[in-house]
């Protein structure tokens, strides 16, 4: 039944409101706050500063928890800080002791913020979150090793060699866990690069050059056919089906009209030594990257071909290269290639790098990780194919660990058990466990679509998606062991009471 009273906007100072009331102890800020070691946090952050020099910088809880409410919530900059002047819980989780209506601070910030937290600094924070989910910590092990060694300072340095290569061999009996390795790609949100298009945007750039160069020294602009230049690009851009001969044909009008521009360019500053100072920074990288970008696209279209070395895809993102994939629907991506490790759903950058590279030579820097935090050797290595070259299958027989892949040469004659195949059919597919966390973070908090502009801010940007991933599985982790903990406690108390009655009736 439809329900409607007729009525005036309230005045806003006739609004009711529960913030004198306690907050809710249950809320997922609230939870989220208490779990989190931010002492750790800071210090982390705190190395990225000067003791000595600077004005004194914004509460380290306060910026770290805005880009933990920032991803979450999968808001831009500017939506963050509105979204915590209106929300009295994460005021809370960024440490307030009031609610206020000001913003925590500017949201220009949030860019200096991760040039100073990187991909390192955010896989140190990943390691304690690890440590403490998992009550795993490398440097407390090696400590108790340390005062080991400093007890057994009397014995003979024999005995001493021989306690220490018998603690190796028991900690390749000793391994726990297991490993899941993959790599994916960060795609930046660009635009899906053509080289009609990049050479458009770059002869657009030299023209704004040629523009600023000439009004600021006086000059008589040069011919440049801009008009003549962009009408043969939308006019071929528009058309639904190119052949080849069109895009080729489209290709060298826009290189002949580029090259013109960087000559009169040159000639300009060749008679004035002092113009290229007119220019500001951003403008002198957009001329260094233009020029680069024509020197790539002359040579492909002479010599017939695709590809070049570090080929620029984007004139405003140039650290960016093509990486070709394979897969269906989406044979090359472009972004950041990104190599993960995945620990009972807890996940960890290994390698970044924005050129290709070949996953695989950096599994036993992986495992090494995995050994540094958590003192010892995996159980099992699940890995893609990729990762099981002859070197790693050595490396991991060494240290006495398992993997998934497929033995090498001819099938073995030995046939397994039904429950030898079963066990391998499912350690293998667990190895999904990893995509599954890519999806969510390219579902949820768009890890396919990098925003930041700069090679050191996407870094930050992709570290922190992981970073955030992990806390809500520890969160998600603590608030189930609490719900278990509980239901044991309660059915303990049951099982007591009624024990409890029974002896009161036989006595």
């Amino acid at each position: 039944m439809f329900n409607y009273t007729p009525q005036n906007q309230l005045d806003i100072f006739d609004f009711k409101t529960e913030f004198e009331s306690k907050l809710n102890p249950n809320n997922r800020w609230v939870k989220m706050a208490k779990l989190l070691d931010w002492d750790r946090f800071a210090v982390i952050y705190a190395q990225n500063f000067s003791s000595t020099m600077g004005a004194k910088g914004i509460d380290a809880r306060i910026v770290i928890g805005a880009l933990i409410i920032k991803h979450i919530e999968a808001k831009d900059d500017r939506g963050t800080i509105e979204s915590i002047k209106e929300n009295p819980y994460m005021q809370y989780f960024l440490g307030f002791d009031h609610f206020s209506s000001d913003p925590v601070f500017d949201p220009s910030l949030f860019v200096h913020i991760r040039k100073r937290l990187g991909n390192d600094d955010f896989d140190k924070m990943n390691q304690i979150i690890i440590s403490k989910a998992l009550n795993a910590n490398g440097v407390d092990s090696e400590s108790d090793s340390e005062k080991d060694g400093n007890d057994a300072k009397t014995s003979q340095e024999t005995s001493v060699q021989e306690s220490e290569s018998n603690e190796q061999e028991s900690k390749k009996t000793k391994n726990k866990g297991k490993l899941q390795l993959d790599a994916t790609i960060a795609e930046a949100h660009i635009k899906f690069p053509t080289d009609l298009s990049l050479l458009n945007d770059s002869r657009e750039k030299s023209e704004g050059i040629i523009d600023k160069l000439c009004k600021v020294l006086g000059l008589q602009k040069p011919r440049t056919y801009r008009r003549e230049a962009r009408k043969n690009w939308l006019n071929l851009s528009k058309s639904k089906k190119k052949s080849y001969k069109q895009i080729q044909k489209g290709i060298k009008q826009q290189l002949n009209y580029l090259k013109r521009n960087n000559k009169h360019i040159d000639r300009i500053l060749d008679e004035n030594p002092l113009a290229l100072g007119l220019l500001d920074k951003r403008e002198y990288r957009y001329l260094l990257i233009t020029k680069e970008l024509y020197k790539q696209q002359l040579e492909m279209f002479q010599e017939k071909k695709h590809s070049v070395a570090n080929r620029i895809v984007s004139i405003h993102q140039p650290h960016i290269r093509p990486m070709v994939r394979g897969k269906q629907g989406k044979n090359v991506e472009f972004g950041a290639k990104i190599n993960v490790s995945l620990q009972q759903g807890f996940a960890r950058i290994d390698q970044l790098d924005y050129e290709a590279f070949n996953e695989g030579i950096y599994l036993k820097e992986q495992v090494e990780n995995y050994k540094r935090l958590n003192g010892h050797y995996p159980e099992l290595v699940q890995t893609d194919e990729i990762y099981m070259n002859r070197e790693n299958r050595k490396f991991l027989k060494e240290n006495n660990i398992r993997h998934t892949g497929k033995p090498l040469g001819r099938k073995p004659k030995e046939d397994l058990t039904p429950y030898q195949k079963k066990k391998l059919k499912k350690e293998r597919g667990e190895r999904n466990h990893v995509e599954g966390k890519f999806g969510q973070g390219k579902s949820k908090y768009k890890l396919n679509k990098i925003m930041a502009r700069l090679a050191q801010t996407s870094e930050s940007w992709i570290g922190a998606i992981f970073f955030i991933m992990n806390i809500l599985k520890l969160t998600k982790d603590y608030f189930c062991t609490f719900l278990n903990w509980l239901f044991y406690w309660i059915l303990f108390q049951n099982n007591h009471s009624k024990s409890y009655e029974i002896k009161i009736i036989t006595l």
